[in-house]
């Protein structure tokens, strides 16, 4: 799933962010909510992770504002402390999807997003296919002309984000954020991920599908339209 997660404690974001990333979940992160509509009317996400109290924009707010204003159905789990029911209310009229309550468990967090996922999207296809490659999301399995190939946690990441945006381009700062979150890396470990993902997904076929876009980033397309 791609998961935008709007949290103003930091140490609680990284938590949600480092747990949600180890079950192959893509996470963008943000502590104020004017920059999460922002992220929110540039991106597509599968789910939303919403604070109540924030910076620039309170998460009532930013909840009324996508359903109302910008008609975004994308479901949301509104965190906060605050327990009473005229709260949860408040919540739900706002137009969350469920509400969870801190202090919370990290595993409840992430059955209540699958939750979420069934009930939002049910017909949804778990399979990505770009040319003759095919990924499919629930067993982790990725084939090429039929043949099985084996992609370590790193490569699976960067595959799926390649594939969900193919064939536009993914920015190199996106792909980074995929593998480290914020705590992006000083050297270019991300041009050797991306060469061993080259190695299994390219090399050993006939037409390459990776394309790099110097200076910007890498891009997923089928070799007949290339």
């Amino acid at each position: 799933m791609n998961i935008l997660v709007v949290e103003d404690n930091r140490e609680i974001a990284q938590n949600i962010c480092d747990y949600l990333a180890l079950q192959q979940h893509i996470v963008d992160v943000t502590h104020n909510g004017l920059h999460a509509i922002e992220l929110l009317q540039s991106n597509t996400y599968d789910a939303i992770i919403l604070d109540i109290m924030l910076p620039g924009m309170d998460g009532l707010t930013i909840c009324e504002t996508l359903r109302n204003k910008l008609h975004i159905s994308t479901p949301v789990i509104m965190l906060t402390a605050r327990d009473s029911l005229n709260d949860k209310l408040l919540g739900f009229d706002a137009g969350t999807d469920d509400y969870l309550v801190k202090p919370f468990a990290l595993a409840e967090l992430a059955v209540r997003l699958q939750a979420l996922q069934r009930r939002s999207q049910p017909q949804k296809n778990r399979t990505l296919n770009v040319a003759d490659l095919t990924y499919n999301l629930d067993t982790l399995e990725v084939t090429r002309e039929h043949k099985a190939i084996k992609l370590n946690p790193s490569c699976l990441k960067l595959l799926k984000l390649l594939m969900q945006y193919s064939p536009n381009v993914v920015e190199k700062q996106k792909l980074e954020q995929a593998l480290w979150q914020d705590d992006l890396p000083d050297s270019n470990i991300l041009k050797i991920h991306m060469h061993t993902l080259r190695s299994l997904i390219d090399k050993p076929f006939k037409h390459s599908i990776i394309e790099t876009v110097h200076g910007v980033g890498y891009r997923m397309r089928d070799h007949q339209d290339v």
